[in-house]
């Protein structure tokens, strides 16, 4: 426990500006993602783009590929979410998936998984191809389901989570591996508050 410890601290010390940058900001995007607030998106396209250098460097290749597609999904999102109809309303509302949703965001995530983990054991020197696999392919399909309005977005990105805590530490990103915990913590809250206003709007239409 007293190693743990040591090395939690020793590694918020190292932490580097960019790294502080990419935590704060991220943890803005996600507690604006909470209220559905479309500040979600700058801020998560700052974040994500310096996680691309920060991932690579810590040979996280899947992960730093995921932060690629992070920024991208960042500016489509940004532009779904500003869409109106006519009579000014917005024309993504928050839904619940349905049995074909689900069918086919579990084909998406399983063949992610599969994919990345092929790329990263056959052609990079990843020492954790599975977690790594694993924790990009759930933060794809959550994306995908933000960009949706999906309520289910929250349960990829809290897999995401569980796996990418202790994936960062043993890399060295010590500050990151807190905001996971942080993210983990707004996911499960994210869940909450987005079902509750489907379920409110459902009773209201």
């Amino acid at each position: 426990m007293e190693e743990l410890i040591h090395r939690f601290m020793e590694g918020l010390r190292a932490t580097t500006l960019p790294e502080g940058i990419a935590v704060l900001t991220g943890i803005a995007s996600v507690y604006f993602s909470r209220s559905a607030n479309i500040l979600v998106y700058p801020f998560g396209v700052i974040s994500t783009a310096i996680y691309v250098y920060i991932s690579f460097a810590g040979g996280l290749y899947a992960e730093g590929g995921l932060n690629v597609y992070y920024v991208v999904m960042n500016i489509i999102g940004w532009y779904m979410w500003l869409q109106k109809d006519t009579t000014g309303e917005k024309v993504l509302k928050i839904t619940v998936s349905n049995r074909r949703d689900w069918q086919q965001q579990l084909l998406f995530f399983g063949g992610m998984w599969l994919l990345l983990y092929e790329i990263l054991a056959r052609f990079t020197n990843s020492t954790v191809p599975v977690e790594d696999a694993l924790a990009s392919a759930a933060a794809y399909t959550g994306m995908l389901l933000m960009n949706r309005k999906k309520v289910e977005n929250w349960l990829w990105w809290s897999i995401t989570n569980i796996v990418s805590i202790p994936l960062y530490f043993i890399k060295g990103y010590v500050f990151t591996s807190v905001q996971f915990m942080v993210f983990l913590t707004l996911a499960i809250s994210g869940w909450i508050t987005w079902y509750r206003t489907w379920k409110r709007e459902k009773e209201m239409a």
